[in-house]
């Protein structure tokens, strides 16, 4: 029998094995989210302006952002916050304007601060993903986007079967394979002021999915 699909990770289990991986994430995940990341920053930098990143971990991303964007990141490990700060403290990034520890739960900015709001590899694995989106939302401007990149559950066949497999057993790395795109768009369709823009898979590692404010 298979094993049913694991439930949303908590924070401790987030904060613990990110801590962890942080010394070796860069050398780690760099090469293997880096078309993911880029096609996220990409959609991010065609509508411009202020951009909230969550997750932004140890800051992979700061090289893909340009004059166009202004942005600011979180995170809730703090680990991952200190190389993205050393990252900082060269000068290289001056698009880059402030990071911070927070919870994406309870963002600490007014509504309607950002054009952009960017979660690479992170909704999956926050305790509430759709308070979370509703967060996005609420600091989000009309007109902006919500731009997400992450790996998502395919549903079926033996890909399925697979991730419900991994999934059992990779919780304490923080890592979540079995999460269905059905949820987020339920979440949507929940909420009178956000539309689907875009699904895009980008091979089977991860997937590009925009929603935008209307308004």
């Amino acid at each position: 029998m298979l094993d049913a699909p694991s439930h949303d990770l908590d924070r401790a289990t987030v904060q613990k094995a990110y801590g962890g991986w942080a010394p070796i994430y860069d050398a780690l995940c760099g090469p293997v989210f880096l078309i993911g990341r880029k096609a996220a920053v990409k959609a991010a930098r065609q509508v411009g302006g202020k951009v909230l990143e969550i997750g932004v971990g140890t800051g992979l991303s700061f090289p893909d952002y340009d004059e166009t964007t202004e942005v600011t990141g979180i995170d809730i490990t703090e680990p991952m916050l200190a190389r993205a700060r050393r990252k900082l403290e060269t000068g290289r990034y001056p698009h880059i304007r402030d990071i911070r520890i927070m919870d994406a739960h309870n963002l600490e900015f007014e509504d309607a601060s950002f054009n952009v709001v960017v979660a690479q590899f992170v909704i999956t694995l926050v305790a509430d993903p759709e308070r979370v989106l509703d967060e996005a939302a609420r600091v989000l401007r009309p007109g902006g986007e919500i731009v997400l990149m992450s790996h998502l559950y395919s549903e079926q066949g033996i890909g399925a079967a697979i991730e419900r497999w991994v999934a059992q057993r990779t919780r304490a790395i923080g890592l979540r394979p079995e999460f269905p795109f059905s949820r987020l768009v339920r979440w949507a369709e929940t909420r009178s002021d956000i539309e689907l823009a875009e699904r895009r898979d980008l091979g089977p590692l991860y997937s590009l999915v925009r929603f935008r404010k209307l308004g």
